[in-house]
């Protein structure tokens, strides 16, 4: 098999992996860097501009993973797309999201690229796409090799409708577990992947970095960020939890409603806005038809959510004593959550409280990095203030534990390993251990843009 990864920064970003087995062009995940604009934050799809594509798979829904299909589709118009029967009632929604974002900051940032699709684009392309349980195994064969493949995918956790890929041709297996937590979330189940050996393993890297001591079990953070909310309301302050609209924000509305049912709740009011709230049916209609995840739409009415007022102002408290859960997750610039909280940060009364990854260039990051009594910028809300809210992390994460993660793969004892979606520090623990605990497997930690043989 050749691999080449299309990720122009390696990282954590636009991911896409370009193989080639048996003849077969198959494209994995076609997504969009979080931290770059234009054309500059997809992946290097120069490298498929010559090449027939025979497939492209689609391991979930996050924007790193699927922010630049469009584009991909659109420059090969023939390729199917192939992902789990969850993700494909997702999928649309996300794009349209997303090509609502790109039009925005096209106007307000003059982004000559944006957006890189248009709804109607993604209304053409809808037909192209389609969904397949897990664990049903489906055949492709290649359009000018004639060589036949069998996929199957397997629940990865992580998110609804995340997806393991098993490859299958002839005698051998590779499989890739695109971004995996084997620990049970509220609403969705473990991983449940295949025992046993494959010959290649590509996986993902997330918290190599992170010493699993360190990680607190995701039910006791939950009980702390439940205790930590009480206070607040009790000393007469707001609570903001930036969120993450895919995944997560359902999972915290759940536990909420949980802690509120059973009397563990302070009584205040409850605000929810963004996509995540559109999602809440969407949510309901996974776990209805297909079972995947446990999750009903009942609980906005059950804990009375209300929308964001419609007008907050950069810098102002609104003093409402209440549950603010709105996106977006790492409080990026225009954003409700940045605007929230630019008023909220400069009074100790209240408290921020991150659920989830915040990269340090982001201002969730930048917050989170801070000290109580310094200064803080709100730079495009124009508010500077010093911090003296609490500013607290509860460890949420939807990726395995390092050890979890080296577990699967000393078991696979595959004869090559490929590292995806990590950065550096974290890529390197798994390349040491792997080495160390599979001395005859071979270990690569591609560099974007190269072939490699594996």
């Amino acid at each position: 098999m050749k691999l080449i990864d299309l990720n122009r920064e390696g990282g954590i970003g636009a991911n896409c992996l370009l193989l080639e087995l048996a003849g077969l062009r198959i494209l994995v995940d076609c997504g969009l860097n979080p931290k770059q604009v234009g054309r500059a934050a997809t992946p290097d799809l120069a490298r498929l501009r010559e090449l027939p594509l025979d497939l492209i798979i689609i391991t979930h829904c996050h924007l790193d993973h699927i922010g630049s299909l469009p584009v991909v589709m659109r420059e090969h118009p023939s390729t199917p797309v192939i992902m789990s029967s969850s993700s494909r009632l997702l999928i649309e929604r996300m794009l349209r999201n997303s090509a609502s974002v790109m039009k925005r900051q096209k106007e307000e940032e003059n982004i000559p690229d944006y957006p890189l699709f248009s709804h109607a684009e993604i209304e053409r392309l809808r037909g192209r796409m389609m969904g397949l349980a897990f664990g049903q195994a489906k055949r492709f064969r290649g359009h000018h090799s004639g060589s036949e493949i069998e996929l199957i995918f397997h629940p990865a956790g992580h998110v609804a409708g995340a997806a393991g890929v098993e490859l299958v041709h002839k005698h051998r297996h590779i499989f890739l577990t695109g971004d995996v937590l084997f620990e049970d979330q509220r609403i969705v189940p473990g991983a449940k992947f295949p025992s046993g050996h494959f010959d290649t393993l590509v996986m993902e890297t997330t918290r190599g970095d992170t010493d699993s001591s360190d990680i607190a079990l995701r039910g006791d953070e939950f009980a702390r960020l439940v205790k930590s909310i009480n206070d607040t309301i009790q000393r007469g302050g707001s609570f903001l939890i930036p969120i993450f609209a895919l995944g997560r924000m359902q999972e915290v509305l759940t536990v909420i409603n949980d802690a509120r049912k059973f009397g563990r709740l302070v009584d205040c009011p409850i605000y929810a806005s963004g996509l995540g709230m559109d999602l809440v049916d969407y949510f309901d209609e996974i776990s209805r038809k297909t079972r995947h995840i446990h999750f009903n739409r009942s609980i906005v009415k059950d804990l009375q959510l209300q929308p964001l007022p419609r007008k907050l102002e950069a810098g102002k408290d609104p003093q409402q004593n209440a549950l603010y859960i709105i996106s977006s997750g790492m409080m990026v610039e225009k954003t409700p959550s940045n605007t929230l909280a630019s008023g909220l940060v400069g009074h100790a009364r209240n408290t921020i409280g991150f659920v989830g990854y915040c990269d340090p260039d982001t201002p969730g990051g930048q917050l989170l990095a801070s000290k109580p009594g310094d200064s803080f910028l709100f730079e495009k809300a124009g508010v500077k203030t010093k911090v003296k809210a609490r500013v607290e992390r509860f460890e949420l994460s939807g990726h395995a534990d390092r050890d979890h993660l080296l577990q699967f793969a000393v078991q696979a004892a595959p004869r090559a390993i490929v590292l995806t979606h990590g950065d550096a520090p974290a890529r390197k623990w798994f390349s040491n251990q792997l080495t160390e605990q599979l001395p005859n497997a071979k270990v690569i930690d591609p560099t974007p843009g190269e072939e490699y043989q594996v």
